[in-house]
């Protein structure tokens, strides 16, 4: 998917504020953690009947994190903000995002009552694609056989679309967290469709003014998933502008007491206008080692010249 500016279409936050009018829909249900190749294509075949029928297309996705609400304690981080998650969803080409606040009395919602309160009395649902593993009602209770059984009562038609593959590889969100939390971006990239992305603002308290007038961005304090330690070849989008980077994740040790930053060096610099809201996309393309401790400043700065001359080498030949 490239960086270009959503469609911005409706984005629903409770089933209050869906029109009475909405329906009838072609829906797909889900966390779309990353919107990855396997939710693109069922996004991509909701979109498609739709079309045909004539109806509108709509996800369904949920805030916080099921996960997040149900496990606190245990729940992972997360690919996407849920920000990237609505501007991911738009650019599938969906007419229409709702996002259910998922708390206790949605927890609590049968079944059945899922199936009459959402599907059918609000979005007049007449067909829902989902992958085989989608659960949904109290403690999980149904899945994709319930589904069916709800579907021949009430009149919709429940489509169940097999796991997409990619390089003999099973793409999910969870595969794809693993694989970023290792630092390995290549096999994210081919599972989402594109490289990994954290979207953040510069930090705080570095005076920038204006204008950005040095080639180094920190990064603001980021909740979700981050790449192992280590350093990177990136690509950093600042107000719609890229730049080509290195960029640092990690407690840079050489320098004294641990302190953890997301450090990109611009190879490409020009000044350019931000302030501390300025949103910055920082693409992850190639781990280039991981975090070292260097016995003097002088073994780091001779390695970040080789850090910068292999992801020169990087780009140039990806252009």
């Amino acid at each position: 998917m490239s960086n270009a500016a959503p469609r911005r279409i409706p984005v629903y936050r409770s089933l209050a504020e869906i029109p009475a009018s909405f329906g009838p829909t072609v829906v797909s249900i889900g966390n779309f953690d990353g919107v990855h190749c396997g939710h693109q294509e069922i996004l991509s075949a909701v979109v498609s009947e739709a079309r045909i029928l004539g109806l509108r297309a709509v996800a369904v996705t949920f805030d916080p994190h099921p996960e997040r609400f149900l496990r606190p304690v245990k729940a992972h981080l997360l690919l996407s903000t849920m920000d990237q998650r609505i501007q991911l969803l738009d650019a599938t080409g969906i007419d229409a995002v709702l996002v259910l606040p998922f708390d206790a009395s949605f927890a609590s919602l049968t079944a059945q009552q899922f199936v009459l309160r959402i599907l059918v009395e609000t979005l007049q649902v007449r067909s829902l694609h989902e992958g085989g593993n989608f659960r949904f009602g109290c403690q999980a209770q149904a899945g994709v056989e319930e589904l069916r059984a709800f579907g021949a009562e009430h009149g919709f038609s429940v489509h169940v679309h097999e796991p997409v593959h990619t390089h003999g590889l099973e793409v999910s969100s969870s595969a794809i967290r693993a694989l970023v939390a290792q630092g390995d971006m290549r096999r994210s990239r081919w599972m989402l469709g594109r490289p990994f992305v954290v979207r953040s603002t510069q930090a705080r308290g570095r005076g920038i003014g204006a204008r950005l007038l040095v080639p180094t961005v920190n990064l603001a304090p980021y909740e979700e998933l981050l790449p192992a330690f280590g350093v990177y070849v990136t690509r950093m989008t600042i107000g719609g502008r890229s730049f080509q980077a290195v960029t640092n994740v990690g407690n840079r040790p050489t320098f004294g007491e641990p302190s953890f930053a997301v450090e990109s060096h611009i190879l490409d610099f020009e000044p350019i206008d931000m302030d501390e809201d300025t949103p910055i996309d920082l693409e992850f393309l190639l781990r280039l080692r991981g975090e070292i401790h260097w016995p003097s400043p002088e073994a780091l700065k001779a390695q970040i010249f080789k850090d910068v001359a292999r992801a020169k080498r990087f780009f140039r030949l990806s252009d």
